[in-house]
């Protein structure tokens, strides 16, 4: 039996690779909406409410300022959970854990709010991929 030629050993590590590089992303996709519905019921189970001033938008976090029941004034450091649509100088009803107030959320948001963005991401990677892959096999096939 013969090895392929270079080539061909090529596009095939490259399609594998590809496949892998799909596979972990599948994974972080699923992940990421799993890890926002445990921030949600972390919330929920300890809930406290309060009116927060938006500080500032940017891509990577929204940051807002609120203050609790005993006086403490809460800015949390990784800004708020489901932030879109907000502006600077919004004043916003927002829900957050109570043993852990640097978890808040804007009210009546969820993980739901995740599944749609999370979702294209992962469309959009599949068919990227997939074309790669698809080009690789038949390139490897007019060789």
């Amino acid at each position: 039996m013969t090895k392929p030629p270079l080539g061909v050993r090529v596009r095939r590590a490259v399609s594998r690779a590809l496949l892998v590089v799909g596979g972990v992303v599948t994974l972080v996709c699923v992940l990421l909406p799993i890890a926002c519905w445990r921030d949600d019921v972390a919330i929920e189970r300890n809930m406290g409410q309060a009116v927060a001033q938006v500080d500032s938008v940017a891509f990577n976090r929204t940051v807002v300022r609120y203050a609790t029941p005993d006086g403490r004034v809460m800015i949390p450091s990784q800004g708020v959970l489901y932030p879109s649509g907000l502006n600077v100088g919004d004043n916003v009803r927002v829900e957050y854990d109570q043993t852990n107030p640097e978890l808040t959320r804007v009210a009546g948001r969820s993980a739901v709010l995740s599944l749609l963005p999370v979702g294209t991401f992962l469309v959009a990677v599949w068919i990227a991929i997939a074309a790669v892959v698809t080009v690789l096999r038949r390139f490897g096939t007019q060789v």
